[in-house]
């Protein structure tokens, strides 16, 4: 792993910007959202992690601090700060920064519901932010389609969804697709479906290759080739405030993080 550490992927012409999203809990957005940002980050990118999520798993797992009186999301989103403000370096890895989230952010979906443009408040925030030393910008949303989750398909360019290799999986992605439709329509016709991901991956079971091939058939080209295995180690990481990445390199589950990161980075230095 050191020596593929060591080799720098192609790096995007400008930042790009990108929402992991899916309503449904327990795909693994938040778990991407961070494999795939230590993963870029270790391989000589520059990335921002916005964790949007109430919960604050990506802070977490990042090893930030995000108490209540932390400067959070929350502060721009709903008192205007200025995300410079926020923005501080992950302690574990290099060229990796996080905008943390705090337990305030549960109360934003009803606040943000007076506030004037209140879906496309953190792309302003990100508009006024200097974003051009970033190569990634990845945000990492709440298991809803809230006024939150919202603000991220409004704010990001690229929609990444982690879609988890069981029953049910294609369930919801309808509803997704609409709202994604709807905020193309009328607040970010940038916006579009540049990745699927698909997660929890059981090589044992005939039902988890059926799904992936459901998936493959629906999306086409858009889905990576690479999938997520099911791993111990990636759900234990972010106890010890860190991605699989620094805590267990060698294992199947930061290896499959590190090929997916791969691809997207090869990928997008070709669009």
């Amino acid at each position: 792993m050191s020596g593929r550490r060591e080799r720098e992927w192609p790096r995007p012409d400008r930042c790009r910007i990108i929402t992991i999203a899916n309503q449904k809990g327990g795909v693994g957005k938040t778990t991407s959202s961070v494999n795939l940002a230590a993963s870029l980050a270790m391989h000589g990118a520059q990335v921002l992690v916005v964790d949007l999520d109430p919960q604050g798993n990506a802070s977490t797992a990042l090893g930030v601090d995000h108490h209540a009186e932390v400067p959070s999301i929350y502060d721009v989103l709903i008192e205007d700060m200025a995300l410079a403000d926020i923005v501080v370096a992950a302690p574990e890895i290099p060229n990796l920064y996080c905008a943390p989230a705090t337990l305030n952010l549960a109360g934003a979906e009803i606040e943000l519901v007076s506030k004037v443009a209140r879906e496309s408040r953190l792309r302003r925030a990100l508009d006024a932010y200097d974003t051009d030393k970033f190569d990634y910008v990845l945000i990492d949303c709440p298991p809803s389609l809230g006024l939150l989750t919202v603000n991220a398909l409004v704010g990001g360019d690229e929609l990444l969804i982690p879609i988890q290799c069981e029953y049910y999986a294609l369930e919801g992605l309808g509803q997704l697709i609409r709202t994604v439709d709807l905020v193309k329509a009328h607040l970010n016709p940038k916006l579009r479906v540049s990745t699927i991901l698909l997660t929890m991956y059981d090589a044992r079971t005939r039902l988890a290759a059926q799904v992936a091939d459901d998936v493959r058939s629906h999306f086409g080209d858009v889905v990576l080739n690479t999938v997520i295995p099911r791993s111990v180690r990636v759900s234990e990481a972010p106890s010890y405030g860190q991605s699989v990445m620094t805590y267990d390199p060698g294992s199947s589950g930061a290896l499959a993080y590190s090929e997916a990161a791969s691809e997207m980075a090869h990928g997008g230095a070709r669009k």
